[in-house]
């Protein structure tokens, strides 16, 4: 099979993308549009979307006396957040063909715009970083003055905020776009639901796709965080009770249902962390299909795709 040529720039019709609908259990596939979509829905089905905003998780700055670009990929805590490190150059350079960082083997200070923070290496991998900012206030809105949002090389312009936000956007909580829900706009959404569907939520912090190091791209994706509201929760038990199907509209929100689900042996609201990796033998415990873009064999997303 040849290669698959990612997009160059989002598409200005999305409900005209291509749609490969997959029926496992009879074994056929047939071709469609996204605009499609609910059609393919019936009464009493859950179609549960990722609200999470993007952040700008793309930073340059100085290290050590040199250029630097870090990638925010995880949250810890109010102030410290996991991340990739690059050498100099930006996102016209392939990740793959950028020059390495300077080692980081003590804590380092570090500049980054308006921010300041100390980086530490973690023990996985030397340019999985640690990096603490010094101050929380108004940390988010700073993020936003400082940093650039995460893009790669196929891509033939600089991208802008409102590129990277879904229709329905709220907490910014990812550090990539969640990207499956690109295409879904609020037309398509309420085709969705005069259908009798149910539209329900959660937030889950979409990590980095990418980083151009087989031996760090095997450590995707991290730990993330997702919170799940009661009202979810209780949309999916009733289509469960009733026979309607739980649709995940991308990886994300498959990882945070099926994560909460094997943590607590039920799918339990709130907020929590998943480490869990799905793939081949994995059987879904709450989710019964999911809407997402096509990915490369080999990624995390094509292993968490072959579960269903």
């Amino acid at each position: 099979m040849s290669a698959l040529a990612p997009a160059t720039w989002p598409r200005p019709e999305p409900e005209r993308d291509r749609l490969l609908v997959i029926d496992p259990r009879t074994d056929r596939f047939f071709h469609r549009e996204v605009g499609d979509l609910p059609s393919l829905l019936r009464a009493g089905d859950v179609v549960v979307l990722n609200d999470s905003a993007t952040l700008p998780a793309s930073l340059h700055g100085t290290m050590n006396g040199a250029a630097v670009e870090l990638r925010l990929v995880a949250r810890d805590d109010e102030i410290t957040f996991r991340a990739i490190l690059f050498g100099a150059g930006d996102w016209r350079t392939r990740t793959e063909d950028r020059p390495p960082p300077p080692r980081t083997l003590a804590p380092t200070a570090a500049r980054f715009g308006e921010l300041d923070a100390i980086v530490t290496s973690t023990e996985l991998h030397p340019r999985l970083v640690r990096v603490r900012f010094t101050s929380a206030e108004d940390l988010v809105p700073r993020l936003f003055r400082a940093g650039k949002h995460v893009q790669y090389a196929h891509v033939r312009d600089e991208l802008h905020a409102w590129h990277v936000q879904t229709a329905f956007a709220s907490r910014p909580w990812s550090f990539e776009m969640p990207s499956a829900s690109r295409p879904l706009g609020w037309s398509l959404l309420d085709k969705v639901r005069a259908r009798g569907v149910t539209l329900a939520k959660l937030t889950h912090a979409a990590g980095l796709s990418s980083t151009g190091d087989d031996t760090l791209d095997a450590l995707l994706p991290l730990d993330e965080r997702y919170d799940i509201p009661p009202e979810t929760v209780e949309a999916i038990a009733r289509a469960r009770a009733n026979g309607g199907r739980v649709l995940a509209v991308g990886t994300t929100v498959v990882r945070a249902l099926e994560g909460s689900f094997a943590a607590n042996d039920q799918l339990r609201a709130g907020v929590g962390v998943t480490s869990l990796r799905i793939g081949p033998g994995f059987v879904p415990r709450v989710t019964d299909g999911v809407f997402t873009g096509m990915h490369e064999a080999g990624t995390s997303h094509a292993r968490l795709m072959s579960a269903y």
